[in-house]
């Protein structure tokens, strides 16, 4: 199974609820931690990283916080789940050319780095933006920059 690790998952929720909030100007990390539901110690530990990957930016003092360091449309989501868990890989090979010792006879090796490949340009085309747009629940989810609606899980 592919899954994102929680500190993604969680690193993603708070980048969502700063671009919900981004005319609340600079938020900091207990605020978004009761807004979120999340441990203060987390939200913390992920914003600190996620300022350091370039995606947030931090301000000192009684007025400080984080804010997002570009516009939600121009965040992607392979960028957050990048600063967060390093490069987007299926298979070590997709990454890391020479990670596995069979990569020299490897018959499926050139198929998933096309599979990888694959997932990271559809991932590309959804941006922060989209996942932060106003949503019904239970209702179809509009994904605009990936040209597709997604039905929210248990619904068929």
């Amino acid at each position: 199974m592919i899954r994102l690790s929680r500190i993604t998952d969680y690193g993603i929720v708070l980048m969502v609820q700063l671009a919900r909030s981004a005319d609340a100007g600079a938020r900091n990390a207990r605020h978004l931690a009761a807004e979120t539901e999340l441990p203060v110690p987390v939200v913390s530990k992920v914003l600190k990283s996620l300022a350091r990957e370039g995606l947030l930016t931090s301000q000192r003092g009684s007025k400080g916080g984080y804010t997002l360091a570009r516009p939600p449309d121009e965040i992607t989501v392979p960028e957050m789940i990048t600063a967060l868990e390093g490069p987007i890989s299926l298979t070590a090979c997709s990454v890391h050319p020479g990670a596995c010792s069979q990569a020299s006879s490897c018959d499926v090796r050139e198929p998933w780095q096309q599979i990888n490949a694959a997932v990271h340009g559809a991932l590309e085309k959804v941006t922060l933006a989209d996942l932060a747009a106003p949503q019904t629940p239970g209702t179809l989810i509009p994904l605009p920059s990936l040209g597709v609606t997604l039905e929210p899980a248990g619904l068929e």
